[in-house]
């Protein structure tokens, strides 16, 4: 079996149907969002489990994601219709409630497809792109479907590659966060960095 990777590659572009965060129905694309990073996620389906749960921590955070130029974009197989239902739904009865981000309707899967992540041809993995100000995925992450991801580490990712790209020459180690000493990309970098961290 090939594995192929969108990182380093420019995110495969679409327009499709979405509800917004006042749910209303448009149409979203993608590369209408250059200038700005976007983390691209997907889901399996509207009014399941670990989904909600995801669905709302991305919610609670995104606060965060926007002071970092960054807009946050669900997918599903879903329709717009469904997406709306699901919204309308309180959260303590299995809805996500007014979630202040768009979700995009994939019907005939072809974003999942465009993505590498459609499973069995029926639904997506929990696949995560981060996709940085020119359109090119920087970051990805595929989890299996029982699988929750972690928005902490989806903002870790932002802060990273932020901190590479105005920083020349230095890139973030293991475990980085934001306001760590990074490693400076050189021989010498990597010794000095590792005679003071790596022990």
């Amino acid at each position: 079996m090939s594995i192929t990777t969108l990182v380093t590659q420019e995110a495969p572009d679409f327009t499709a149907e979405a509800v917004f965060p006042d749910n209303s129905f448009a149409e979203l694309t993608l590369s209408k969002y250059r200038g700005k990073y976007v983390v691209l996620f997907f889901y399996p389906l509207d009014f399941t489990f670990v989904c909600p749960s995801e669905i709302l921590a991305f919610n609670k955070r995104l606060a965060e994601f926007k002071e970092k130029n960054c807009e946050v974009i669900g997918v599903s197989v879903d329709s717009k219709f469904t997406h709306l239902a699901w919204k309308n739904t309180p959260i303590d009865n299995g809805g996500i409630g007014n979630v202040q981000y768009p979700l995009v309707q994939d019907l005939n899967k072809n974003i999942a497809r465009s993505y590498g992540i459609l499973f069995n041809e029926a639904v997506a993995l929990r696949g995560l792109f981060l996709i940085d100000t020119k359109g090119i995925v920087r970051h990805s992450v595929i989890n299996d479907l029982p699988l929750g991801r972690s928005v902490g580490e989806a903002l870790r990712m932002v802060d990273a590659l932020q901190f590479v790209e105005t920083h020349g020459g230095e890139v973030c180690p293991a475990n980085w966060q934001e306001g760590d000493e990074a490693m400076n990309a050189s021989k010498e970098g990597v010794a000095k960095y590792l005679a003071k961290h790596g022990k």
